[in-house]
């Protein structure tokens, strides 16, 4: 039976807001290297890097009816999440839907199928992230769920889980554990800190990341080129 789950709890929002400042990829690195979506998933447009709370719907082929049920489920700061339930490539998104998000407050949307009317929705600056860009349209015939568990980008997301987007693609941060990942991101931007203050004064990766005696345990060997060219 299809459903709509109205009462879904979210990430604390000031965690959720603040991961957006980490980026992409610091936070998947600050999990473990997990949650990370699929790289098939690309923004439709540079722009800024955005995080929030998922608010999550499926979406049968060829069919966007679910989103606009989503819509209406989307609080401010949330990020709309809109899985298919097999491959697609249609334009399921356009910039009518857009405007409905933007005035809603929803920080951006993850759509795992095809976005239209690209320079329109650029020119509103609304983030969205997709596998394609199709002029296909769509229908709205066939039920879906909202607010459930749904699998993005080959990555699964809760409701209420924290989605951080940037140029380098889609994190899913789970819900329980935004705050320790938080806190562990900006630990590894205070230790990245440190480091691009030694190489801007001129050491290397090698010395700073003490590499040289691994390499040479691996069996790294330093010769000349004459050496080299001995055979020695």
């Amino acid at each position: 039976m299809p459903v709509c789950v109205t009462d879904i709890k979210r990430a604390d929002p000031d965690i959720a807001a603040s991961l957006a400042g980490f980026g992409v990829a610091t936070v998947h690195e600050a999990q473990a290297r997990t949650g990370l979506m699929h790289h098939r998933l690309r923004p439709i447009y540079s722009g800024p890097a955005i995080s929030g709370t998922a608010v999550t719907c499926t979406l049968p082929p060829g069919d966007n009816w679910m989103i606009h049920v989503a819509t209406e489920q989307c609080q401010p700061g949330d990020v709309l999440v809109a899985a298919t339930i097999s491959q697609a490539h249609s334009g399921y998104f356009g910039d009518l839907i857009a405007t409905i998000l933007k005035a809603r407050g929803v920080h951006g949307l993850i759509l795992d199928a095809g976005c239209r009317d690209i320079d329109d929705i650029q020119a509103m600056g609304f983030p969205v992230w997709s596998n394609a860009i199709c002029a296909h349209g769509t229908v709205k015939e066939t039920l879906g769920d909202v607010n459930v568990p749904v699998s993005c980008g080959d990555a699964l997301v809760h409701p209420g889980d924290v989605i951080v987007a940037d140029n380098d693609g889609v994190v899913v941060v789970p819900r329980r554990t935004a705050g320790t990942v938080a806190k562990a991101a900006q630990a590894r931007v205070d230790r990245e800190e440190v480091n691009r203050a030694r190489y801007l004064s001129g050491e290397l990766g090698l010395d700073v990341n003490n590499m040289r005696p691994k390499l040479a345990e691996r069996g790294l060997t330093y010769m000349t080129q004459a050496d080299w060219e001995a055979g020695s």
